[in-house]
C-alpha cells in the first residue's frame, strides 16, 4: 500500500469515529507503554492495536485526541538526536501531521499542558475504560484544571464514556486491507506449520533427539524469513499428553516416535494476526487411534464451515462442531451410551464437556482475540435463562452475533482425552486440534490458513517430502 492509500485509510477511520462522538465529544486514545522485562531491559515494544487503527503509527509514549468536528491532533515523543542514536529514528511533532494526515502534534510532554485546552468547552470524554492503568486518574486531572476555569466561563465535560465499544463495532467488520494483510499472513503462518512437520518427521528418521523447541525453532524461523514481525502470541507445541494442556508453550519435552504434536501458532503480520492449529504425527504416520480421533475432529470442523456464512449466527458453527463431536464420542466409545444416553442428551447435559471444553472459535484481527460484541447489539435486550448442568449456576443466555461479510473468526474445534478407567485405552493422552482462520463472505466463508493440509493422507504425504 502506498503512502497516499495509507494516509487515506487512517484519516477516514478517524472520521468515521469523529462521526460517532456526537455533538461536544471528544476521544483521547493512548498507545502501550514500553514495560520493563528485567533491570534496565524492556520487552519488545508492540502498540495499542485500538490507537494503530486509528493512526499507522508505531512509536511508543504517543496520544490522539479527536474531536467531534473531525480534528485530530497527535502527541509523540520529540525528535531527540542523541535519544535515537540509542533507540533509532523518531518521527516528531514537526513532521508528524504531514506523514500521518493529522491537524496537529505536539511533544509528549506538552500532555499535562494541552489536553485540558483541549477539554475546555466539550460535553463527553470518550476513552478505553480499563485498559490503561492510570489513564482514568490522568484525565481526572486534566479535567479538574479546566473546572479551575469555570468563573471565567469555560465549561467542563459532564460525561465520560467507553470508547471501546464504538471501536470494537469499527474493527470487527475487516476492510479490504486488512483482510489482505491477513490473507498474508495466514500464508506464512502455514508454510511455518509445514515446516515444523518435515522437521519432526525428518529427525525422527534420523534417529535424533527431537524437542518440542526445535518445532518451535521452526515456526519463528519462518515467520521471520517473510517479514512477519512477530508471533500473534506465545506458539503452543505440545508433543504427546502435552496437547492435553490447552494453553501448553513450546517446551523442551521430547517429541517422540509414536507421538501426536499439536501445534497452535499465528504470525503477526503488520499488527495482524493469524492463528492455526494443526495436529499431525511426530513420525508422519496415523496410527489407527489417531486417524479415527483425527478424523472425528476433521469431520467437525467441515460441519462448522458450512454453518459458517452470512445471517448466521456466531454460535452456529459451535453447535454443528459439538452436534458431530458428540455423535462420535458415543461411537467411538469415548463416552458409553449406558450412563450418557443418547445423542441429544449428551448435547443438553454437556457430557461432552468432558472431551471438548472450549467454543468453536473468536474472533481475529489486530489481536488474536480481537475485539468485537458476540452478542447481536440490537438484541441484547432479549434475554433467556437456563440453568448449567455442569455448574448448577444461572445462565442468561442473549441472542448470538449475527455473521456478516467481512467478518473474520476461528475455527477450531479439538479433543482431548486424558487416562481414565472408562476411556478406551488407545485413546489416552491424544489431545487434537484443527483451527483456520475464516472471513465471511458474500456466500459463505473463505478459509485463509490452508495452505497448509488438514487430510490426514495429505499430511502424510507431507511429512514424507
Amino acid at each position: 500500500m502506498d503512502a497516499n492509500t495509507s494516509f487515506a485509510l487512517y484519516a477516514e477511520r478517524r472520521a468515521r469515529l469523529a462521526a460517532l462522538l456526537g455533538p461536544g465529544g471528544i476521544a483521547i486514545v493512548p498507545t502501550a507503554p514500553e514495560r520493563t522485562r528485567n533491570r534496565d531491559s524492556e520487552y519488545l515494544f508492540r502498540f495499542d492495536s485500538y490507537f494503530y487503527y486509528l493512526t499507522g503509527f508505531t512509536e511508543p509514549n504517543a496520544w490522539l485526541v479527536i474531536t467531534a468536528e473531525g480534528e485530530s491532533t497527535l502527541f509523540c515523543n520529540p525528535k531527540d538526536l542523541e535519544r535515537e542514536i540509542w533507540d533509532g529514528y523518531r518521527l516528531g511533532p514537526e513532521a508528524a501531521p504531514g506523514a500521518l494526515g493529522l491537524h496537529q502534534a505536539h511533544p509528549t510532554p506538552a500532555l499535562d499542558s494541552e489536553l485540558p485546552k483541549l477539554l475546555e468547552n466539550r460535553r463527553t470524554v470518550w476513552f478505553p475504560f480499563a485498559i490503561h492503568a492510570g489513564l482514568e486518574g490522568r484525565i481526572d486531572g486534566w479535567l479538574q484544571k479546566v473546572r479551575t476555569r469555570v468563573r471565567y466561563g469555560a465549561l467542563c465535560p459532564d460525561a465520560q464514556r467507553d470508547l471501546c465499544g464504538l471501536l470494537d463495532e469499527m474493527r470487527l467488520v475487516k476492510d479490504a486491507h486488512e483482510i489482505a494483510i491477513m490473507r498474508r499472513a495466514g500464508q506464512i503462518s502455514a508454510q511455518a506449520h509445514i515446516r515444523a512437520m518435515q522437521r519432526s518427521a525428518a529427525m525422527i528418521r534420523a534417529g535424533e533427539d527431537v524437542r518440542e523447541y526445535h518445532l518451535d525453532a521452526e515456526l519463528l524461523h519462518e515467520f521471520r524469513q517473510h517479514g512477519s514481525q512477530y508471533p500473534a502470541y506465545g506458539s503452543i507445541v505440545a508433543a504427546g499428553a502435552n496437547a492435553c494442556v490447552l494453553h501448553y508453550r513450546a517446551d523442551n519435552a521430547p517429541v517422540r516416535d509414536g507421538d501426536l504434536v499439536l501445534i497452535d501458532a499465528g504470525c503477526e503480520l503488520d499488527g495482524y494476526a493469524s492463528d492455526i492449529t494443526r495436529t499431525f504425527p511426530a513420525n508422519g504416520k496415523f496410527t489407527g487411534p489417531q486417524r479415527d480421533l483425527y478424523n472425528l475432529v476433521l469431520a467437525s470442523q467441515e460441519a462448522a464451515v458450512a454453518a459458517t456464512r452470512p445471517g448466521a449466527r456466531f454460535i452456529d458453527p459451535h453447535d454443528a462442531t459439538v452436534r458431530v463431536l458428540a455423535q462420535g464420542m458415543l461411537d467411538l466409545g469415548l463416552l458409553d451410551k449406558n450412563d450418557v444416553g443418547h445423542l441429544d442428551d449428551v448435547i443438553e447435559q454437556r457430557h461432552y464437556f468432558r472431551h471438548y471444553m472450549h467454543r468453536t472459535g473468536h474472533w481475529l484481527g489486530l489481536d488474536v482475540h480481537d475485539c468485537g460484541s458476540y452478542v447481536e447489539p440490537g438484541e441484547v435486550g432479549t434475554t433467556s435463562e437456563r440453568r448449567d448442568p455442569l455448574s448448577g449456576e444461572i445462565i442468561k443466555d442473549r441472542p448470538s452475533r449475527i455473521l456478516r461479510p467481512g467478518m473474520v473468526l476461528t475455527i477450531e474445534p479439538g479433543l482431548y482425552v486424558s487416562p481414565a478407567a472408562d476411556v478406551p485405552k488407545h485413546f489416552w493422552n491424544m489431545g487434537i486440534r484443527i483451527e483456520d482462520d475464516a472471513v465471511v463472505t458474500e456466500t459463505g466463508c473463505e478459509l485463509m490458513s490452508r495452505g497448509v493440509p488438514v487430510l490426514a493422507d495429505e499430511i502424510e504425504a507431507l511429512m514424507r517430502a
